[in-house]
């Protein structure tokens, strides 16, 4: 673009942009506007590092499903672009801030509507924190399944946009699976409700899970309703532990094999275990290559079968030292100490964390290109997430600061995406696409695949003003 019509550009993009803001002020005068850069650059990244996100218009942090329904159709009649965001928890680029765009905060929306016992479920707002949803529940002896590692400080609306996995997955399934019914508004500031507290509802294409997972690319829901479960018995907790992450890969298969479906079954490598237990003391096994974390909710004994058929399946696969805890107090202690993997990595460097996932089966194959990746671009990779269903987030730990780290750190996560995809697997399995991902959808999904998506997006989007630049 040559410098005159950059400029003519520029200029125009400025005054939609303050005419947008005129317009925004006059029809919510009561909604929280953000535009000084003081006050909008902490919403300009989410966790995931070496993203460049733009400088947004502003930040609107709306408290209501018809503010938010007011800010997109204003959005459209000026040709606004809008970045919905959460909590700014996400690992893949989703919600950082996109140059000239209108930031959408959610997390003033944070209140949980309902908890009907009778039906379980509960209907919330989107910047209802997942670990308050889940007390919440616990109150009526009741459990929400989907627990990322942020359970913390993540919000539901964020969950949702990413279709988030965590700890739990291997048995209950990640966030589409406790999904029954949405409100979304869409890119013109229509209001639409999909599904609801009903178990079985087939009428219709399935909307709700068409929104789950796309990132705020078609829709902004404001509100979810989601499936609870009675509260399980008290997890019992075996670590185990192996010479190898082959070992521990193989242990993995093993399990399948047999059957078995812990609620649990995590594995951090070597470079994690003496991460964390540096960061946090808790007298792991530090010259092991790898260690397994495996739960059972079953409850009485078909909890202690069920570990001691694990406990079977990792002495076949050569089980350097098993371990289980006393009590379930120790059982949490050891818990945190595999959701504070990523944060203990971080302790040694700048870390940048992958998601990857591949069958079962093929766990043992993906461990061992991801250890030779790692050597062959002399990268330290720590390797820990979700062995039972396939999911690891190798990790990447640079020295802060090394100016080659992020071109060498893409070149080294390429060829292991490459490698899932080669193992019938996926460039991501809970951390969604954003922008992280983005160039590299196609050669898992196919050029077909990718044009129907597209033409889905032009459907319910057709000004491309929703999260633009994030996953296609």
């Amino acid at each position: 673009m040559d410098p005159a019509t950059y400029m003519s550009t520029t200029h125009a993009a400025a005054v939609t942009g303050a005419a947008f803001l005129a317009a925004l002020r006059a029809a919510l005068p009561d909604v929280r506007l953000l535009t000084d850069r003081a006050d909008t650059a902490s919403y300009r990244f989410d966790e995931t590092e070496y993203t460049h996100p733009g400088w947004p218009l502003g930040v609107a942090l709306a408290a209501s499903t018809a503010e938010v329904a007011t800010i997109v159709r204003l959005a459209a009649e000026h040709r606004t672009p809008i970045v919905p965001r959460g909590a700014g928890t996400g690992l893949s680029g989703g919600a950082i801030a996109v140059e000239g765009a209108l930031t959408l905060v959610l997390t003033r929306m944070d209140r949980i509507l309902e908890i009907d016992t009778a039906n379980l479920v509960a209907t919330v707002q989107p910047g209802v924190i997942n670990a308050d949803l889940g007390k919440a529940a616990a109150e009526h002896g009741l459990f929400y399944a989907p627990d990322p590692a942020s359970f913390e400080t993540c919000t539901i609306g964020g969950n949702l946009a990413e279709n988030s996995g965590g700890l739990r997955c291997v048995k209950y399934g990640v966030t589409r699976d406790a999904v029954l019914g949405l409100e979304v508004v869409l890119a013109d500031g229509t209001v639409i409700r999909t599904g609801g507290k009903n178990v079985k509802d087939v009428a219709g294409y399935d909307l709700t899970h068409l929104f789950i997972g796309s990132e705020g690319t078609l829709g902004v829901i404001t509100e979810a309703t989601l499936r609870l479960r009675p509260a399980p018995p008290p997890k019992l907790t075996l670590l185990a532990f192996f010479a190898s992450v082959r070992a521990a890969g193989d242990a993995v298969t093993r399990i399948t094999e047999a059957g078995i479906v812990p609620v649990t079954l995590e594995l951090m490598d070597a470079f994690t275990i003496r991460a964390v237990d540096e960061a946090q003391h808790l007298g792991l096994d530090r010259d092991a290559g790898a260690m397994l974390m495996i739960e059972s909710d079953a409850g009485g004994t078909a909890a202690e079968d069920e570990l001691d058929r694990a406990e079977g399946a990792c002495r076949d696969a050569g089980a350097t030292s098993l371990v289980r805890a006393a009590d379930p107090t120790e059982a949490d202690w050891l818990r945190e100490a595999r959701r504070k993997a990523h944060w203990s990595l971080e302790q040694a460097g700048v870390a940048r964390m992958d998601d990857v996932g591949v069958p079962r089966s093929r766990v043992p194959e993906m461990l061992a290109a991801i250890e030779r990746i790692s050597a062959e671009h002399d990268l330290p990779v720590g390797v820990f997430g979700h062995a039972g269903d396939g999911n690891l987030h190798p990790t990447f730990v640079v020295d802060r600061e090394d100016p080659t780290a992020e071109e060498r750190i893409n070149a080294a996560r390429g060829r292991i995406y490459e490698a899932a995809i080669a193992l019938g697997g996926t460039i991501t399995g809970e951390h969604g696409t954003g922008t992280a991902k983005r160039a590299w959808l196609e050669a898992q999904r196919g050029p077909d695949a990718v044009r129907v998506m597209r033409a889905v997006k032009a459907a319910l989007d057709p000004l491309g003003i929703l999260n633009p630049g994030k996953v296609l």
